[in-house]
Formats: structure tokens, C-alpha cells, sequence
């Protein structure tokens, strides 16, 4: 059994439920010599195999599963194999929609353990998270190159999480000519997307479906976009009559790019405000005005990167919910998220549930939210779902 771990006794559980993560207290012994990012087997104590994986000893999850097929190999052709079944897999969905950016791989949830891709209109965006995923960056290429053959690729690996690895950040141009900026169209709103120096791989694709949503109660309102980034979801409220929308945000980048992307979408720019402020002391400060809106969507960045934080995260959630709600009018609408996978959504629940009776306002959730169906969940991995979301009126 050269280059395997062996488990603890019991600790077998887990991958025999499908869960793709070996952490290192459950490994009791290595067998062979194991460097990072190389394909090891992982054995149960009584020498039973359960699985392949990537090689990780610098994290905590020591190995991530590749795959429970003893016959299948981590070669080329298993690359494209799972990239080609997963772009099978959304194909529905960017028919039906129209879509011209979309995610390709969601990791774990398609079988490619700290692998990310998205598709902007002909640039594919590759975060590489892991010592597997390093090890095979190009055959991750090539499968690409097979899979769109028209399209430039980039990577976007710039992410702190990396480091637990072992790996450096690092953006780099992996295939073809990669202009700056794309235009995506989502829902018929056209979307300007910066591949180099946007968030995560350039966009937050995931909220596609929760727009459209937002954009359903907007009509008439003077809405808030607090956390706005590149303000897609105040271009979709304007788009569908909103009376004003006001973006919050504390990159002068992003609210340039949102200010652009009213205007390519030839929406009123005179009835936005763009204003580069913390949110916490803006609503503070609109409480004190007395300032108040029809509705706020609240779509703040990931509070919980940890279990040690989970409390910290609440308490953020909880004021920041607590705020808006108080600059709310009455009946007012309030759309809030949290995108931190260790915060469930019963959790989430109490949180706006706690910050209602701190802001001394009734709430009732009229709708849920969730990712979009370009990043599935994973039965056998429940981390995989991450993105929740309230549609509360504030009474």
C-alpha cells in the first residue's frame, strides 16, 4: 500500500457516507512518502479501501476525495469527466435562463475538491484552492480547453485560504488573450464584471435568483442596497420601477462599476445615490436623521470563517438586521442574507428573529432564499449549502 493512509479505528464513518474530507486526527498512520497535492488511497483500520484523494499535510483536512471508485484514476480524463458532467448538469438551467455567466464547478458539490470555475461571456475564471488542486492545474486546463475551446482562462487563486495549504496567492493568465472587464446578461439586466480585480472570481453568481426576487417588490420604493458592491441588485430594482436606490459600499471601485452598470443599462442614474460609507455607521447615522426607506436589501460580506467566530458573526448579524430594520417604515421590506456556510438557517432565523425584538419591530418572513441552481448542494456534503436568505416585512 504505497502513498495510503490508514484511519483510526471507527473514523471510517464519514466516507462511507460519501463526506469528502479526511481530517488529520482521524488518519492514525501514512504509508509510503506522501508529498503535497499527490493522490493517496485512504484505507480503514482493517485495511479496507474506502477511498482516493489529495494529499493536504499542511491543513487540518489532510485529504480531500477525489473519488470511492477503486478503478477510477486521476488522470486527464478524470478531470473532464467531472467538468463535462457538470456543465451536463447546469446546461438546463443556461439554456432556460439564457445565461451568459455561470458557474461551471462548485468543488466539493461537483466532485472536484477546492476547485472553482466560473464562465463570464468567454472568460473562464479558475480559483485553485488546494495542494490537489495545484498539483493538477493543468490538466484542469486542458480539460477546460476541451470543454470550451473558444474561451480565455484566468485564475483567480488570490484567496487567504490557500495558505493554510502551504500554496501563495496567485492570478495568472492560463490561457489566451483575458480582457479586464466582461458584459454578462442575466434576467435582461447586462452586467459588468472586472475578471482581474472583482471579488471572489470576479462576481457573485449566486445571487442571480434572489435579484429577480428583489426586484419583484421593488416597484415604487426607495430602496437601500447596503454592501452594494457593483450594485446588480439595485440595477435590478431600478430596472423594475423603483422610485430611488441608494448604494452603500466602502470601495470607490465597486461603486464606480455599479454607477457604470446603471448606465449600460440605461436606467436613470439621477435617481441613485452611490455613497462609500461603513454601513453599520450609515444606518446609525440614518436612524439619527430619521431617514427611512421602503425597503433595504442586506447583503454583507461572510461574518463566520470559523466556528470560534460563530458568536461574533451572530452578534454582527443581529446588529446590522437590528439597524436596518429601525430605518425601515412600516411595512416595510427587508431582504437579508448570510452567506456563511456555519451559519444554519435556523440560526440565521433566530437572529432576525432577535434583532426584530431589539429593533422593538414585528417581522414576518414572507419568503426564503437560497443559492442559485448553478451551485448545487451536495447530499453527502451539507457544507456545500451556504447562501440563505429572508424576505421579511417589517410591520
Amino acid at each position: 500500500m504505497s502513498s495510503s493512509v490508514i484511519l483510526q479505528p471507527e473514523r471510517e464513518k464519514s466516507l462511507l457516507r460519501r463526506h469528502p474530507w479526511v481530517f488529520s486526527r482521524a488518519i492514525a498512520e501514512q504509508q509510503g512518502k506522501l508529498r503535497a497535492g499527490d493522490t493517496v488511497d485512504v484505507y480503514s483500520h482493517d485495511k479496507t479501501w474506502l477511498a482516493r484523494g489529495a494529499w493536504s499535510p499542511q491543513s487540518q483536512i489532510q485529504v480531500r476525495v477525489w473519488t470511492f471508485d477503486k478503478n477510477e484514476i486521476i488522470d486527464n480524463g478524470f478531470f473532464l469527466r467531472k467538468i463535462e458532467k457538470a456543465l451536463a448538469g447546469r446546461q438546463h438551467l443556461i439554456n432556460q435562463q439564457k445565461l451568459t455567466g455561470y458557474r461551471v464547478v462548485a468543488s466539493e458539490a461537483d466532485g472536484l475538491p477546492g476547485i472553482t470555475i466560473d464562465y463570464y461571456n468567454g472568460v473562464l475564471v479558475c480559483q485553485l484552492l488546494t495542494t490537489g488542486a495545484e498539483k493538477h492545474r493543468s490538466k484542469i486546463v486542458w480539460a477546460l480547453q476541451k470543454c470550451f475551446p473558444d474561451a480565455s482562462i484566468y485564475e483567480r487563486s488570490d484567496v487567504a485560504v490557500r495558505e493554510k495549504e502551504g500554496l501563495e496567492q496567485i492570478t495568472q493568465v492560463l490561457h489566451g488573450d483575458v480582457p479586464d472587464e466582461v458584459i454578462i446578461s442575466e434576467n435582461d439586466v447586462q452586467i459588468l464584471v472586472n475578471v482581474k480585480q472583482g471579488h471572489k472570481t470576479g462576481f457573485y453568481l449566486d445571487q442571480r435568483d434572489n435579484r429577480a426576487i428583489a426586484a419583484s417588490y421593488a416597484k415604487d420604493k426607495d430602496v437601500l442596497n447596503c454592501f452594494s458592491y457593483t450594485g446588480t441588485f439595485g440595477s435590478y430594482c431600478l430596472a423594475a420601477g423603483a422610485k430611488s436606490v441608494t448604494h452603500l459600499d466602502v470601495s470607490d471601485l465597486a461603486l464606480d462599476t455599479a454607477k457604470r452598470n446603471t448606465e449600460i443599462n440605461k436606467l436613470d442614474v439621477s435617481r441613485c445615490s452611490f455613497i462609500n460609507a461603513d454601513v453599520f455607521q450609515a444606518l446609525r447615522d440614518y436612524a439619527e436623521q430619521g431617514k427611512q426607506f421602503d425597503m433595504i436589501v442586506l447583503d454583507p460580506p461572510k461574518f463566520v470563517d470559523s466556528k470560534a467566530s460563530l458568536n461574533r458573526a451572530c452578534r454582527g448579524y443581529k446588529d446590522i438586521n437590528r439597524l436596518a430594520m429601525q430605518i425601515l417604515k412600516p411595512d416595510g421590506i427587508l431582504l437579508t442574507f448570510s452567506c456563511s456556510g456555519l451559519m444554519g438557517s435556523d440560526l440565521f432565523n433566530k437572529v432576525v428573529a432577535d434583532a426584530a425584538l431589539d429593533a422593538g419591530r414585528e417581522v414576518q418572513y414572507i419568503q426564503r432564499m437560497s443559492q442559485a441552481g448553478d451551485h448545487p448542494t451536495l447530499s453527502a456534503f451539507p457544507e456545500s449549502y451556504y447562501l440563505k436568505g429572508l424576505v421579511c416585512r417589517v410591520l
